[in-house]
């Protein structure tokens, strides 16, 4: 049996999150690294297996899937991992997740990328300064969503939807470290609930979490100037 390939870049917040459960539940995979920053996903042999130009995605012995909720799906089901993971066995326990799953697209995910696109990406690739309109309009996004984090999904429980963790937990954890990249993990910190969440999420998946983290780590060390100029 032909091995998965995976096709990632770990500045990618989701594909952090494949990567990180691939790793935890010991699934075997061709690394498939894509550097994004060089434009590697724009180049022809790259969409003749992925049109849609982006990370992350898998190659299953000639079946493509892309999108990392998707993904993450299809591997709970193909490999048979813990329940825990994406509960089908109980159908309200999956309903939960589900519901983060198609929450964090426009909350989770939408507010803290473009807080950490607006710090450094934009202005990079622009070469004009930061848009505080915009920035203040999605760091106060990134406040709202962890409120929604802390009072309804969390609300008195370890892991987002439930007792046990769960796919949910790994991809809102990983958007929030991104904010670490931009010196602006204060958005999250300053909640306690979601603090000790992030924590537990942490120690739950290391020493996955941190290696997949290096990059953001690095990246934070490479741009201080961010936050002094904040």
């Amino acid at each position: 049996m032909a091995q998965l390939k995976y096709y990632y870049d770990l500045m990618s917040q989701p594909s952090r999150a494949v990567y990180i459960f691939l790793k935890a539940n010991k699934i075997p995979f061709q690394d498939k690294p894509v550097a994004l920053r060089k434009g590697e996903h724009f180049s022809e042999d790259f969409k003749k297996l992925n049109p849609m130009s982006k990370v992350p995605f898998v190659d299953d012995n000639g079946f493509i899937l892309t999108e990392s909720v998707a993904i993450l799906k299809y591997l709970c089901s193909k490999y048979k991992v813990k329940d825990h993971w994406y509960p089908q066995s109980d159908v309200k326990k999956v309903a939960r997740v589900d519901e983060y799953l198609n929450w964090q697209h426009t909350n989770t995910r939408l507010n803290a990328a473009l807080v950490f696109q607006h710090l450094l990406i934009l202005p990079k690739m622009t070469g004009k300064g930061v848009n505080e309109n915009q920035l203040n309009k999605f760091k106060k996004g990134v406040k709202e969503t962890v409120s929604s984090l802390d009072r309804y999904y969390l609300n008195g429980k370890p892991y987002l939807c439930g007792d046990d963790i769960s796919i949910a937990d790994i991809l809102g954890a990983c958007e929030l470290m991104q904010l670490r990249a931009v010196h602006e993990e204060h958005l999250y910190t300053e909640n306690p609930t979601v603090l000790a969440w992030m924590g537990r999420v942490r120690e739950k998946l290391n020493p996955e979490f941190d290696s997949a983290h290096k990059f953001i780590e690095r990246t934070r060390d490479v741009y201080p100037h961010i936050k002094a100029n904040l």
